[in-house]
């Protein structure tokens, strides 16, 4: 087998990325799909370079003009990346998105973005499709990609495409060379439908500079011996560029899912993945329970260990700087901890050693034994899921980012790993810190103590991933930058580690640890339909499921038989929490048109209104970062401490 140098490909664009990929890796593996436990049916870099030739040969026959918009409609399987390398070599661009996609937002995207061919997973697309397409004036093809699915009349398979092409090029058909030399770095690759302010999906445009540079520009060391497997929607950004980062150093991407991801993980032992926090909580979940079922002296083993391992960690954190630097440590608190943590550090070594090998090594095997490191994105990991992993020995980088950013902004590194944080910014990627109310720059800033770190603030980014714009809204892109910085909405600080701390949002949209995106303002605006509530905030940022904080209409709950003298009084009458959570149940429901994970669980009344200048605008409007701070102990208390007032 011909030797390959341990370095990742540079690439002009992603078709450039593909040809490369097929002659540096040529005959490896670059794709696997599981048949059954054990058994992976893979494709080499070479045939599925050519396959991927043979089918853009087709779509370009079909009609497939350069810088189209094609649709790719499904989940994580063979066939969407091979529709992904067919697209980009037609010069085109692809519009993903998943199989749970709403007839709603089916007919908005198809539409807004001008689809003329569209590629679907299953035979229920299918059907769901041609039963809007008196809807879809510009749609002229839609493409099946499962073998097995029944085709309606008019309706074409993939294979079919994928076999016409590769008899036209045969017979000496060059176009798609012509297409692929006619890309540029600022050509769209892909057109991502995200959720809007106010309902509407916004179209965020990526370039294939933007995905470059991130292939180019993810920390690590990696080689083709690396296996990643893929569990997070290959539509979502962020496991798309971990796809392409994986070509770019040759490693192979096993295509699995939540139902089989144990056993694969057992199976494949993936050295790298990109992963969620809901998926190392459910991993988290199961280990617990499996030490409570194991026998008394296991669990003490565990317990020993786990301890034993925290205590190591913990010094070997700060002795190398690794440890959450929130505020700047005086020489003098210095000068006492190092010693303290030197000698506890030499203390537990030889312990922590044995135990690591013989209690701590069942658990990693859980992950499959090999896994180097994982990136978590798509939410916050919760700090004692966090925790529990990087002590017992499984690196999780925390990451962030978001889908205008390509979606990489930083991101941990196993040797810059600090629990707490998301890591540095990324290579040729600037952040500043920005104070929310006055636009005055907080970090970096020579004229703050420390430079601005431990400064809280929006979080603003520069750098070669920041999206085009939002397709066909200019408004809604021109206010998305300030200055030439993209603005997260996010809040954070820099700790005096130089690295990132994400502290909340100052934008009203609200992401779910299972990467939902919630709109707060049509639920609130339910919500406030009620005589009973004055006010109202969702919370669940980073969270299984929404809360919400509700301020109760005091003169409403005055007429009843019982009347309380004051919010604080009415905070704690059992009735008033009741009538509250019949009112939630009967406004937020699925029968009223809410998705499932719109439904709100849990709630707590607050014990004051809202006030003007605090945590209302001169116009009514909540601050809502003002309203997390100011109610931080409430909030957690709602996510933490049980749901005693669950609905």
């Amino acid at each position: 087998m011909q030797k390959i140098k341990n370095e990742r490909i540079v690439a002009e664009n992603l078709a450039d990325l593909y040809q490369k990929a097929a002659d540096r890796f040529d005959t490896l593996p670059a794709f696997a799909t599981r048949e059954k436990a054990l058994q992976w049916k893979p494709v080499s870099f070479r045939g599925l370079y050519h396959q991927g030739l043979d089918l853009a040969t087709g779509l370009i026959d079909l009609g497939v003009e350069a810088r189209d918009h094609v649709g790719l409609f499904g989940e994580n399987r063979f066939e969407w990346i091979l529709s992904d390398y067919a697209v980009q070599f037609c010069g085109a661009a692809d519009v993903p998105r998943g199989s749970d996609v709403s007839d709603h937002e089916l007919e908005y995207i198809v539409n807004h973005a001008g689809i003329k061919v569209c590629f679907v997973e299953t035979e229920t697309l299918q059907n769901r499709l041609l039963l809007l397409k008196d809807r879809l004036p510009d749609l002229r093809h839609i493409i099946v990609m499962d073998p097995d699915a029944r085709i309606e009349e008019g309706v074409l398979k993939l294979t079919d495409i994928q076999l016409a092409g590769a008899r036209l090029r045969n017979e000496g058909d060059r176009r798609v060379f012509e297409r692929i030399k006619g890309i540029r770095p600022d050509d769209l690759f892909t057109l991502i439908y995200t959720s809007g302010t106010t309902g509407k999906p916004k179209g965020v445009m990526l370039t294939h500079a933007n995905m470059i540079s991130q292939t180019e520009n993810l920390p690590g060391i990696h080689n083709p011996n690396d296996r990643t497997l893929s569990v997070l929607p290959v539509w979502h950004v962020f496991e798309r560029v971990i796809e392409m980062y994986t070509i770019s150093f040759g490693g192979c991407t096993y295509y699995s899912n939540i139902k089989n991801l144990g056993e694969d993980m057992v199976h494949v032992e993936p050295t790298f993945m990109a992963s969620a926090p809901r998926l190392w909580e459910k991993i988290h979940e199961k280990i617990l329970k499996g030490v409570k079922r194991s026998h008394p002296v296991r669990q003490v083993l565990f317990h020993t260990a786990y301890f034993l391992s925290r205590q190591y960690r913990a010094s070997l954190s700060f002795l190398s700087n690794k440890t959450l630097a929130v505020k700047k440590k005086r020489w003098w608190e210095l000068m006492i901890l190092y010693p303290f943590h030197l000698v506890r550090w030499l203390i537990v070594l030889p312990w922590f050693g044995f135990f690591n090998a013989a209690v701590l090594e069942r658990i990693r095997l859980s992950a499959g034994g090999s896994l180097g490191a994982t990136i978590s994105g798509g939410g916050a990991l919760p700090g004692h899921i966090d925790r529990f992993f990087n002590y017992v020995g499984i690196p999780v980088l925390e990451g962030y980012g978001l889908t205008e950013t390509s979606p990489v902004i930083s991101v941990r590194s196993k040797h810059n790993l600090v629990v707490g944080t998301v890591g540095p910014p990324i290579r040729e990627t600037s952040i500043r810190i920005v104070d929310v109310d006055s636009g005055a720059v907080l970090y970096p800033n020579k004229n703050m103590p420390h430079d601005g770190r431990s400064l809280r603030g929006e979080i603003q980014v520069r750098g070669p991933q920041l999206m085009a714009g939002y397709y066909k809204e200019e408004e809604l892109t021109s206010k998305a930058f300030q200055d030439g910085w993209f603005r997260t909405g996010d809040l954070g600080m820099v700790t005096h580690n130089d690295c990132l701390k994400i502290l909340g949002r100052s934008k009203a949209t609200i992401v779910l640890s299972s990467g939902e995106n919630v709109e707060p303002e049509p639920i609130e605006m339910r919500l406030q339909q009620s005589r009973y509530i004055e006010q109202c905030m969702l919370v669940g940022q980073d969270q299984k499921s929404l809360g919400v904080l509700i301020v109760p209409e005091l003169e409403a709950f005055r007429q009843t038989s019982s009347p309380p003298a004051s919010h604080q009084e009415l905070a704690q009458n059992k009735e008033a929490n009741r009538i509250i959570s019949q009112e939630i149940r009967r406004l937020i429901s699925a029968s009223n048109g809410f998705k499932s994970y719109e439904l709100i669980r849990d709630f707590r009344l607050l014990n004051r209104s809202f006030r003007v200048g605090h945590e209302l605008t001169n116009l009514f409007k909540v601050k809502r970062h003002v309203v997390t701070k100011e109610f931080n102990d409430v909030i957690q208390d709602l996510f933490i401490n049980g749901t005693s007032k669950n609905i």
